[in-house]
C-alpha cells in the first residue's frame, strides 16, 4: 500500500516514518530520505524524536544567547530538546512558533477537544429520546389523539425501565 504522508519538512513524499511513546501519548513524524539524512536521523538508535522534532521545527538552529525562552519557568527550546517536554503551560505560548506545526504535522489539529465517554453519551441520547416523547405525549393530549398518547405513554414507561436496568449493572 502506498503511503500518501508528506515530508514534514519539504513535502516530498515521506519514506522514513519515526514513532515514540512519551508518557502514553504516541508522537509521530514523517520525513523523505534526503531530510532525514539531513537531519542525522538515518540511525534510529542514536536520537529520540523530541531531538528530532526541534531540528525539524528549528531549521536552522538557534544562535546561543538569541534563544527563546519561557517568561514563567526560564524554559528553553534546547531544555525541550534534552528532556521532550515544557516545563510549564506558559511554554505552549512561548514556543507556539515551534509547537503548532508539529502538532498540525502528528494530529488532525492543533487544539485538543477531547473525547466524550461512552456512558455520558448514552446519558445525553436517553435524556433527548425522553425529552422528545414527553413533548410528543404532551402535543397528543393536547390534540386529543389519546390513542397515540397511551402508544407514547407505553414508550416512555419501557425506555425508562430500560435505563433502569442498565443503571442497576453498572
Amino acid at each position: 500500500m502506498a503511503s500518501n504522508l508528506k515530508c514534514q519538512i519539504c513535502s516530498k513524499p515521506a519514506t522514513v516514518h519515526f514513532t515514540q511513546i512519551i508518557n502514553n501519548k504516541v508522537h509521530k513524524i514523517d520525513l523523505c530520505e534526503a531530510c532525514a539524512q539531513a537531519k542525522g536521523v538515518t540511525d534510529p538508535s542514536g536520537f529520540s524524536l523530541a531531538d528530532l522534532l526541534v531540528k525539524v521545527a528549528l531549521n536552522p538552529e538557534p544562535v546561543a544567547g538569541n534563544e527563546l525562552r519561557c517568561e514563567k519557568c526560564g524554559f528553553t527550546q534546547a531544555d525541550f530538546k534534552k528532556h521532550g517536554r515544557f516545563g510549564c503551560p506558559n511554554c505552549y505560548d512561548t514556543f507556539k512558533g515551534m509547537v503548532e506545526p508539529m502538532l498540525e504535522g502528528m494530529h488532525k489539529g492543533n487544539k485538543h477537544i477531547g473525547k466524550t465517554p461512552k456512558c455520558a453519551l448514552e446519558r445525553q441520547s436517553f435524556s433527548e429520546r425522553l425529552t422528545a416523547l414527553e413533548t410528543g405525549l404532551h402535543e397528543a393530549i393536547r390534540t386529543e389523539r389519546y390513542e397515540d398518547a397511551a402508544h407514547i405513554r407505553d414508550e416512555i414507561t419501557q425506555l425508562k425501565q430500560s435505563q433502569a436496568a442498565v443503571q442497576q449493572s453498572h
